[in-house]
């Protein structure tokens, strides 16, 4: 019934009204069409396109149409602008005020780096515009063609030129990859992230976890694994190789504040409406921030707490009567029970709740995993999964070959090649170096996952590699012990989480969307409070979903929340809901203190090794069911971890060739 919704658009009173509207045509200086416009004296419409529209959702119900234009000002500033039509009331599931967030208006080229245009097969040519900052705005689809004319027109007064690596994508500004800079600004493969800089606010030592964590009798696999990974949680700490300082958090403060800065002036006509999707999705919801000392002096002063607004759900009941306690991790002689004389598994459901609510004991996890990630099929039996191990060792050791067999001379030759094996060798030699198993010079380990990162990125080149992946695979690496097996259980996980590290970031920003949904309809006095103190984009949040909450729980126990999640028991999102459940554990300190964006995502990068995670699988347990439907449905189809949807559309699309 969606997939008709989805591509049907005979009933879409969008797209037929914007059919009304003509067809694109260029204006010039002596233009006398556009005089009825609000543009500035002296601005001139160069470039005008009806029926351009925004998806929101996968649905056609919920597209939103509107027109496009390219403003020049002056000698040499354009500006585009995007309006939704008015009046149009087929969206049954989107409110007037959030169409009326879409608007983007005065979208100045001189702070655009990048324009992609997508033109598939079957359906319409689209275009993402992506800002300096590394944030881009939803995809704009062209239903009635017009793209070649758009960047013609583009060309004809900014700098644009084909980039070299990939011919959709054509570079306003320079040739760095966007969201690479981002992660780099953030400086992420760092294993011990700006989460583990001493705050003000923070009472819990660095690499100390409270005593509800480390008294955890029911995790069995904390004792019986602990020398692997457990006994040096000080040293990790205290290392100074891995230490980061308070500067980095500021640089980090700083990405945002500059994303701020810029998104603060192009839509400050539609700062007051809140936020929606398309600012919530590509983070450009937000205000004029204070100066850059701000966040310096008022760490130092103790904020006077100011009354809260009550819990709308009544939490910590609703944790009591529908989140199970934790039960002890899945042992081997359980396990056997859950396999028939050939080994397949009886009962998967069984099995992924059983493993949703207790976790697997650490010796176990090699075989339980592979099954998790979906490398091995529940049916499989034990001859099949022996001989497939076979076929994907050759199949493994054959991509490794193709970047082993680059010789220097060729390698002179081949800059994405030069540059992917570059950032890995960096990004590896600083990843959970102080866990027992990759520390120590000239490890095995770590050449294990350079060799890794290196063969996925002949494997999926298109994706090819960012930081923030050895951080994925480093506990795969750690249970698995095996290269190969290794290997093919981070493509696995890579399906669902790739889209975290697309160029567009598409990936993230529908998770940061969701979970602003998801806050609004389970604490709406914290969504407004976020609403009211411009942090509405969440992107307080993006650690937390970039790398699975990697850096917030210390080694053992982050394997522990990823086969909970991996289980997809109650929902493929669950992780979606332990953010939630982090906010609302800390929505009286949050409001109370009155914390800006600033002081909120310093705040919560000093969360980092004090979350109690068996209470915060329970309160995400207990959201997720009083959600329910209402929950699922603020979560866009697609959305990373789930499985990447199928865009097959109906209506062939003729390719444009500009440049």
């Amino acid at each position: 019934m969606q997939e008709a919704e989805l591509h049907d658009l005979s009933d879409d009173a969008d797209y037929a009204a914007s059919q009304l509207q003509g067809s694109v045509y260029m204006t010039r200086s002596d233009s006398t069409k556009t005089s009825s416009t609000t543009e500035p004296e002296g601005a001139e419409v160069v470039y005008l396109k009806d029926n351009v529209t925004i998806h929101p959702t996968q649905f056609a119900s919920e597209r939103i149409s509107g027109r496009l234009k390219l403003i020049k000002q002056g000698s040499s500033l354009l500006i585009m602008n995007w309006i939704p039509y008015k009046g149009q009331n087929s969206n049954a599931r989107l409110s007037e005020k959030d169409r009326n967030l879409y608007t983007i208006r005065g979208v100045s080229f001189t702070d655009v780096r990048s324009i992609r245009r997508h033109t598939p097969t079957l359906g319409w040519q689209y275009i993402i515009v992506v800002m300096s900052s590394g944030l881009a705005f939803p995809p704009l689809y062209f239903y009635s063609g017009g793209v070649k004319e758009f960047l013609a027109t583009v060309k004809q007064h900014v700098f644009l030129v084909r980039s070299a690596e990939d011919a959709n994508v054509f570079l306003v500004n320079d040739f760095e990859n966007p969201l690479q800079r981002t992660l780099s600004s953030l400086e992420l493969p760092r294993a011990v992230s700006v989460a583990n800089v001493p705050l003000p606010s923070t009472s819990t030592p660095l690499g100390e976890l409270p005593p509800n964590e480390n008294q955890d009798a029911g995790d069995g696999s904390r004792s019986s694994s602990s020398s692997l990974y457990n006994g040096r949680t000080r040293q990790k700490v205290h290392d100074p190789a891995r230490d980061i300082s308070i500067q980095v958090l500021e640089k980090f403060s700083l990405v945002t504040r500059f994303a701020r800065e810029t998104t603060s002036q192009l839509f400050r006509e539609s700062l007051n409406n809140g936020f929606a999707v398309a600012n919530e999705r590509r983070a450009h919801g937000l205000s004029p921030v204070n100066s850059s000392h701000k966040l310096v002096h008022e760490a130092e002063k103790a904020p006077e707490e100011v009354p809260v607004a009550p819990d709308p759900i009544e939490f910590d009941k609703l944790t009591l009567v529908w989140g199970q306690p934790r039960q002890a991790p899945l042992g081997l002689e359980e396990w056997a029970t859950y396999l028939d004389s050939e080994g397949r598994v009886m009962d998967s459901k069984a099995l992924r709740k059983r493993i949703f609510y207790g976790g697997v004991d650490h010796h176990l996890r090699k075989p339980v995993w592979a099954f998790l990630l979906g490398y091995h099929a529940y049916d499989s039996t034990d001859a099949e999964r022996d001989y497939l191990k076979r076929v994907k060792k050759t199949e493994y050791e054959t991509i490794k070959r193709q970047w082993q067999s680059v010789s220097a001379e060729q390698a002179k030759r081949f800059t994405k090649f030069r540059e992917r094996k570059g950032l890995i060798e960096k990004d590896v030699v600083r990843t959970d170096r102080s866990i027992s198993f990759y520390e120590g010079d000239d490890n095995v380990n770590v050449h294990l996952l350079r060799d890794i990162l290196l063969t996925y990125s002949f494997y999926n080149f298109d994706l090819g590699y960012c930081q923030g992946m050895s951080d994925l695979l480093s506990p795969i690496l750690f249970v698995m012990e095996d290269e190969s097996e290794s290997f093919w259980c981070f493509v696995a996980l890579m399906e669902r989480l790739g889209p975290n590290f697309n160029r567009d970031q598409n990936g993230m920003h529908s998770q940061l969307f969701a979970l602003s949904k998801l806050v609004e309809l389970l604490d709406s006095p914290l969504h407004n409070y976020f609403k009211q103190n411009d942090c509405l984009n969440y992107f307080f949040c993006f650690r937390w979903l970039l790398i699975q909450f990697k850096r917030e729980f210390e080694y053992g126990r982050v394997m522990r929340l990823w086969e909970v999640l991996w289980t997809h028991y109650l929902s493929e999102h669950l992780h979606l809901y332990v953010c939630v459940a982090i906010l609302k554990r800390y929505r009286n300190r949050i409001m109370g203190e009155q914390m800006d964006f600033d002081t909120l995502l310093k705040f919560i990068n000093g969360l980092s090794g004090g979350i109690d995670l068996d209470a915060i699988l329970r309160d995400a347990e207990a959201l997720c069911i009083c959600a329910g439907e209402n929950g699922a449905a603020c979560i866009p189809p697609g959305t990373p971890p789930s499985l990447p949807i199928e865009n097959g559309l109906l209506y062939a699309q003729q390719d444009d060739e500009v440049l």
